[in-house]
């Protein structure tokens, strides 16, 4: 249910109501007992996340916690040498 906010428009009063978007709108005011109480249109109220890591500890894969592989750095293959050891003749 929904909270809605009102104001007299004679004494200025304002109140909030939690109210089932069926009902009527009030217009009683408790403070000056007139039939001058109207709803006031607000702009809602926006998102916000509080807390540390909103992502991290909702939605985020658990295999960040893995520790990153090594960089292997590829060198290109060099020409392959005689073996200096080989007694092989032609």
């Amino acid at each position: 249910m929904p909270t809605y906010q009102y104001q007299c428009k004679q004494c200025g009063y304002e109140m909030e109501e939690l109210q089932s978007m069926n009902e009527a709108p009030l217009t009683h005011c408790p403070s000056c007992h007139t039939e001058n109480l109207a709803r006031i249109m607000g702009a809602g109220a926006g998102l916000i996340f509080k807390g540390s890591g909103f992502y991290l500890t909702d939605y985020k894969k658990q295999d960040h916690k893995k520790p990153a592989k090594p960089s292997e750095s590829k060198k290109p293959d060099a020409p392959a040498k005689p073996d200096a050891g080989s007694t092989e003749k032609k």
